[in-house]
């Protein structure tokens, strides 16, 4: 637990504090999104009142270094000067530093396809739209192509079923805010997504975790959360889930759907990983208890920022009654792109390169780490690796190795001491980068 030395002179004890966790920030010591202690456990290990704990975590609050809910804990904040410091520091201090905590796909750099697309668009002088709002033929164009894109995924769709988004992470948060009240318990996986988490404390929606296994999560503890807390929705990632990597099997998939039907839950599915496998998604089995998120980030480009929130069409009028909101933050030049590379074949080559990709370095991190540490059995663009000791003191090992990489408490619904971390396969630049990170992770849990 982070404990600081206080400085032994007149200062007030609280301010002491205050500017012991903006020193910890700046120097990395305490990270972005990372939980600090209870105010009370920090108190006695200081000896001070619980009162001036309190107090210095309130200012801490008033700076914008960190943010608190009761409950939930504190927590670091991104756009602290503190924070953006250490960023800046860190990037100077470790240029040798291999980045395996962001889950980004992987990059082809022999491959042209924006450039030649951005000429195309050029020299056919259709950027004259750009200039404007999208058109309503550009709007239902891009959800005819999002029909069709997901019709890899098995699914028979019209566009009557589809709403475009900015991205998988404006879609859910357009979901949770139309569809729930602050305060109402939202059910997802015990190890979550940070976009999922983020976006339910901002809404104020208390996360209740439901436990997993290699299979997904456990259909009888999704029954036990259900009963307990009363929650009408449930947020899941079946397929490649983030972290763990794992896929919900079709045997689990049925009866996951059967405790839905029984407590009339509504189950928000992420498929934003699913054109990565060939297991089929949840949806089809849910009925009219389910909505689907997908997009293209994860797979044919982060940078196209393009989503599809699929539903029958009475959620959809819900969600969305005027059929404009969740497409505000879509951009007319990324829509062009999209609709271009789903209609000409462009998307799903990439995402063929990108499968291919995937495989290799997830067979190649089996190799230098050991399948037996890996938690999932699918390539995965992520794996979820268990360690003997603290994820932290890997986390720190890691980066003393210029690796970086994501504790479980990162993606715990409750306080977790889990031994385990996550590593962003597709995030090195390249193969060779990859070798090298893996290997010192290697190195790293060698000193276990």
């Amino acid at each position: 637990m982070w404990t600081p030395t206080l400085p032994d002179n007149d200062q007030p004890r609280y301010l002491a504090l205050v500017d012991a966790i903006a020193t910890a920030i700046e120097r990395g010591e305490l990270k972005v999104g990372e939980r600090l202690p209870p105010q009370r456990r920090l108190a006695w290990n200081l000896g001070l009142n619980p009162s001036t704990t309190q107090q210095a975590y309130r200012e801490a609050a008033v700076r914008h270094l960190v943010s608190g809910e009761v409950g939930r804990g504190t927590y670091v904040l991104a756009g602290s000067k503190e924070a953006t410091l250490f960023h800046l520091k860190q990037q100077d201090l470790q240029p040798d530093l291999i980045d395996l905590s962001t889950n980004v796909p992987a990059i082809d750099p022999d491959n042209h396809d924006i450039e030649l697309t951005l000429q195309s668009l050029l020299s056919s002088g259709e950027t004259r739209s750009l200039e404007h709002y999208l058109s309503a033929e550009a709007l239902l164009l891009a959800r005819v192509q999002g029909a069709a894109w997901l019709g890899n995924r098995g699914l028979q769709l019209t566009a009557s079923q589809v709403l475009l988004c900015g991205g998988a992470q404006q879609g859910l948060f357009s979901l949770l805010l139309s569809l729930c009240q602050a305060g109402e318990p939202v059910l997802v996986e015990a190890l979550t997504a940070p976009g999922i988490k983020a976006a339910c404390r901002q809404l104020r929606l208390p996360l209740q975790g439901i436990a997993q296994d290699l299979y997904g999560i456990i259909p009888h503890d999704l029954d036990r959360v259900a009963r307990a807390t009363g929650a009408r929705v449930v947020v899941l990632t079946p397929s490649l889930q983030n972290p763990t990597a794992t896929c919900m099997s079709l045997e689990r998939q049925q009866a996951v759907a059967d405790v839905v039907r029984r407590h009339g839950l509504l189950v928000i599915e992420d498929d934003v990983y699913g054109a990565l496998v060939d297991q089929p998604p949840l949806w089809p089995l849910l009925g009219q208890q389910g909505i689907l998120l997908s997009s293209l980030s994860k797979t044919v480009g982060a940078g196209l920022r393009l989503g599809w929130i699929v539903a029958n069409p009475q959620w959809l009028a819900k969600v969305d009654p005027h059929a404009q909101a969740t497409h505000w933050q879509v951009s007319p030049l990324n829509l062009q792109i999209a609709c271009r590379w789903i209609a000409d074949g462009t998307a799903a080559r990439r995402l063929a390169w990108q499968r291919e990709e995937i495989a290799w370095r997830w067979r190649l991190a089996r190799r230098i780490l050991g399948s037996d540490r890996l938690y999932s059995q699918h390539p995965s663009p992520h794996i979820w690796l268990h360690c003997t000791q603290p994820a932290q003191a890997l986390v720190q090992r890691c980066r003393a190795h210029a690796v970086e990489v994501v504790p479980a408490e990162v993606f715990a619904v409750k306080q977790s001491d889990l031994p385990a971390v996550r590593i962003s396969l597709s995030a090195a630049s390249s193969r060779a980068e990859l070798k090298q990170a893996l290997e010192r992770v290697a190195q790293a849990l060698e000193k276990q």
